[in-house]
């Protein structure tokens, strides 16, 4: 893991089209703003864990035997 510093305003840029801003620093707390292209999807962490979790059940659903005859 690469780990950075960065002060209110800084940014870095990840693969010449992502950006990330650090917008806000209020206590412990951290505002990034995350500038990418719109085919880039950008998640929280726990939105992006339940999405693949969505996504292995759907995929359990599809390939379990179905009941019909």
């Amino acid at each position: 893991m690469l780990v950075l510093s960065r002060k209110k305003n800084e940014s870095i840029v990840i693969n010449n089209d992502i950006t990330i801003v650090v917008v806000e620093i209020r206590g412990d707390k951290v505002r990034l703003g995350v500038e990418a292209p719109k085919e880039v999807p950008v998640h929280r962490r726990e939105v992006y864990d339940a999405i693949l979790r969505n996504e292995a059940q759907e995929k359990a659903g599809a390939d379990s035997p179905s009941s019909e005859g």
